[in-house]
This record gives structure tokens, C-alpha cells and sequence, in this order.
């Protein structure tokens, strides 16, 4: 096995099995939720072969790896025999252990991650196909109208259409419930029937001449149903799994044993259901839209300075593993607004941290350092900073707060820019693709987005040039 010897030396670093609650992974880390963490030593961590740094955030012991974690992630399983039941209950006990001893905002931080990170691949993914589709109708390569095209766009939609299901597997699994139970409550929430019931004639409206103004098409035991279209939705469907899952865990302890097996996800399945469909989904629903539109009004108060803002410290989250609300703040406005205005700010983020990477490779004399700058740079520009951050910028420092600030520059351009993201994918050059219209392609804003770019690098390279001598990495 490539990676036994880094997995073994890793988990006897960090306590052993035994201390491991649970483990997960994202695009470069693996993510441990841990009995302790008082007693690890992270230097000793740090210093086992391939692993880039430790970061400590959200309630987790995040280990950088890179990017083959994926490997090393299953590769741990193996070793350790910790692969679970996926179609099994959770035990109530184990989640609650999770839960224990952890500020609001790590449980917040916490669970969002859990819920996003095992989808955050499949959602580049298909976001990459639709970033491809809009580039090749923009350029009039392909035409929207052609079954070509249509194909395609099937593979790229289905998994935005169908998030809900997804999600709700995902959700269900964090708050401790089975995963299955989830999904289904997802398929429901998407199901064909509310598109039809949704295209007749409503019986009457409820709050009219308001923002939460909504027409009821059908009632439930005599109970008015606010449906609503929960394709491509996200905070419904994992609120509804929150309650699911303690609705699954009280079930569990009070059906019998001889017909737990099936009554137990029928109840659930029936409860989250109505639940969702007659309250929690539009609860949610305008919470989200109203969130949207807040940070929409944000932004249009002055999108340079809020531009600026987000692009300099988006890195900074992401080094402490705090930037998930901002990922379901994008998936959401694309869900309910068609497109982001927000997180898209943080494009040059990347492009700033390969410049800084850059001038170090060009002065440093350590031939390891060079060996490592390399790669980082080719990684960054397309989209992954961490070997540039923990391998380069953060261990001298000044050149990370260098980098955040040319960012904060290439944010700025964007805001001022008014770019937005119409699709999912990844930063870096590929990152161009998401800013393209579907409708109206190439305009001013995806030229913004370009120049945002290239600014920010050129100033990362103009800010180290500067502060050249204070540095003194020619001497390391």
C-alpha cells in the first residue's frame, strides 16, 4: 500500500483509532473529528512525510495533504477497518458525542462542511460541464437549439436539478440518521407531481401584497400547502433532514424490534415529508431567498469595498477551514437568484498566491523551497492555493498577508466589475469559464473578471518586489 506507513504514523500521532469520532475529506485535507485534541502534539504531525501543515477549526483536526487526500483517505479506511454502515442508523449516542463540548459557531461550521464536502467534487464537476457549454455557445461553436447540446446539458444539470437528493443523504448522514431515508425525502421534495400541481390554477393566495406573497394549489387535511420549486434547492432539504434524523432516532428507540426494520423509515419518510412540504420547505425557502437578497443589497451598497473585503480574507478562511457558509451562501443565490455576485469576488485569490509563490521560487537559494514553489504555482493556477499557502506563503508569513492584499485588489476590480457566477467549478484559469452569461456570453463583466485576475498577480509580484529587503528570502 502506497500510503500505509503516512496513514499509520498519522493516526498513532494523533491518539490512535480509538480517539478518531469520525474522518472525512475535501479537495486537499483530511477532516478529524476527535474525542482530544489537548494532548496531540503538532509538530509532530507536521513533520510526518507528506503531510503540508495541521489546521484546528470548526471542530475539526484538519491534516493538508494535497491532492491525492483522496487516496490517503481511503487508504485510512483500509488500514483501520473504518469504513461504517451506510444504510445502517447511526448510533444517537456517537452523534451526540460529536456534538458535545462545541460552540455554536464550530457546530455551525462543523455541520455545513459535513454536508458539503462529500458533494463538493460532483458539484465542480458537472459546474465545469456547464462552464464548457456556455463557453462553446458564446463562441457560436455549438448551437443551444442542437441535440448536441441538450445531451450535454443534461450531464451537466442533472446533479444541480437533483441536489436535494443528494444533500439529503449527505445531511442525513451528519445529523446521524440512514442516509437512504434522506434521499428519498430529497426525491420527494423534488418530485414530478409539484411541477404539474404548481402549473394549474391556485384555489387562493396567501399574504398577497407581500414579499412572502404565495398561491396554494392544494391543501392537506384541510391544511393550506405552500409548494414551492425545490430543484436545485439547498437549505430546505437539510433543515428537513435535522428534524428527520431526531424524528428516526425517537422512532428507533420506541417501535418494536419485530417491525423496526420497515416502520421506522416509513414513519420518517411520512413525517419529513409532510413536515417539509407544509412548513419547514418554505420556512427555509424564504430564508434563503431573503439571504440572497441581503447579501445582494450588500454588495450594491458598494461592491468595490465589499469586493475588496471578501477577496482579501477569503483565503484566511479557508486556511481555517471557516469558509463553508460562504460555499452554501454560493450555492444557494445560484439556486434562487440564477447566479452569485458574493463569493465570486475570491477568483484572483489564487492567481495573487501564485504570484507571491513566484517571486520566492525567483529569489529564494534553498533548492528544496524552489522544488516545492514549482508545483505549487502550476496548482494554484488552477484553483488549489493549500501546497502554495502551507507549503510557501504562511510559513514566512508576510508574504501570505502580501498575497491576501493583492487579492483583496483582484476583488475589488470584481466588484466594481459587477461579475457574477452563473455555474460551479473551481478557481484559477477554469475559473473564467463560470463568469460567462448563458444568455448574453462574452461581455464586459468576464473581461473584469480576466483583468481582476492578472491585476492581482501582477501586484502579489509588485507588493514582494516592494517589501523585498524586509523579506529576506534571498538569504533562506
Amino acid at each position: 500500500m502506497k500510503y500505509e506507513k503516512m496513514v499509520r504514523e498519522i493516526v498513532e500521532a494523533i491518539g490512535g483509532k480509538e480517539n478518531i469520532l469520525n474522518v472525512y475529506h475535501c479537495a486537499t485535507r483530511l477532516r478529524f473529528q476527535l474525542k482530544q485534541e489537548d494532548t496531540i502534539q503538532d509538530e509532530t504531525v507536521k513533520n510526518i512525510e507528506g503531510v503540508l501543515s495541521v489546521v484546528k477549526g470548526g471542530g475539526q483536526y484538519q491534516i493538508v495533504i494535497g491532492r491525492h487526500v483522496g487516496d490517503v483517505y481511503q487508504e485510512l479506511l483500509s488500514v483501520y477497518d473504518m469504513q461504517k454502515e451506510e444504510s445502517g442508523l447511526k448510533d444517537a449516542k456517537e452523534f451526540k458525542e460529536e456534538m458535545k463540548d462545541k460552540k455554536i459557531s464550530s457546530r455551525f461550521i462543523d455541520t455545513i462542511s459535513g454536508v458539503f464536502t462529500p458533494i463538493l467534487n460532483l458539484l465542480i464537476a458537472t459546474g465545469i460541464i456547464k462552464c464548457f457549454l456556455a463557453l462553446m455557445t458564446a463562441t457560436g461553436l455549438m448551437d443551444a437549439t442542437a441535440g448536441t447540446y441538450q445531451i450535454l446539458s443534461i450531464a451537466g444539470d442533472c446533479f444541480f436539478y437533483f441536489m436535494p437528493v443528494f444533500l439529503g443523504y449527505t445531511a442525513m448522514k451528519k445529523f446521524g440518521g440512514t442516509p437512504f431515508v434522506g434521499m428519498a425525502i430529497g426525491a420527494a421534495l423534488v418530485y414530478p407531481s409539484i411541477a404539474v400541481i404548481m402549473g394549474g390554477e391556485p384555489l387562493y393566495t396567501l399574504f398577497a401584497g407581500t414579499i412572502f406573497e404565495s398561491p396554494v394549489y392544494v391543501t392537506f387535511l384541510g391544511i393550506p400547502v405552500i409548494l414551492m420549486n425545490y430543484a436545485s434547492s439547498v437549505i430546505p432539504v437539510v433543515l428537513v433532514c435535522f428534524f428527520a434524523a431526531k424524528l428516526e432516532r425517537f422512532l428507533d428507540r420506541c417501535i418494536p424490534q419485530l417491525v423496526k426494520a420497515f416502520v421506522v423509515p416509513m414513519l420518517t419518510i411520512l413525517g419529513g415529508v409532510v413536515l417539509g412540504l407544509l412548513v419547514l420547505g418554505p420556512i427555509a425557502t424564504f430564508a434563503s431567498n431573503l439571504l440572497g437578497a441581503l447579501m445582494g443589497f450588500l454588495f450594491e451598497i458598494n461592491s468595490t469595498i465589499c469586493g475588496f473585503l471578501y477577496g482579501a480574507l477569503i483565503q484566511v478562511c479557508v486556511m481555517f477551514g471557516v469558509h463553508w457558509g460562504f460555499v452554501a451562501l454560493n450555492v444557494n443565490n445560484m439556486a434562487t437568484l440564477g447566479y452569485d455576485a458574493i463569493t465570486i469576488a475570491g477568483l484572483a485569490s489564487a492567481f495573487a498566491q501564485a504570484g507571491v509563490v513566484l517571486m520566492i521560487m525567483l529569489k529564494t537559494k534553498n533548492k528544496k523551497l524552489k522544488g516545492v514553489c514549482g508545483p505549487a504555482i502550476i496548482s494554484a493556477m488552477f484553483g488549489i492555493t493549500e501546497p502554495a499557502i502551507y507549503g510557501v506563503t504562511l510559513q514566512f508569513k508576510r508574504p501570505f498577508i502580501l498575497a491576501c492584499l493583492a487579492s483583496g485588489i483582484g476583488g475589488a476590480i470584481i466588484g466594481f466589475g459587477g461579475v457574477k457566477q452563473y455555474s460551479a467549478g473551481t478557481n484559477g484559469i477554469f475559473g473564467w469559464l463560470q463568469v460567462i452569461n448563458p444568455q448574453t456570453g462574452f461581455d464586459s463583466t468576464v473581461v473584469a473578471a480576466i483583468i481582476a485576475c492578472i491585476a492581482s498577480f501582477v501586484s502579489a509580484v509588485v507588493l514582494m518586489k516592494i517589501f523585498d529587503k524586509k523579506l529576506g528570502i534571498d538569504h533562506i
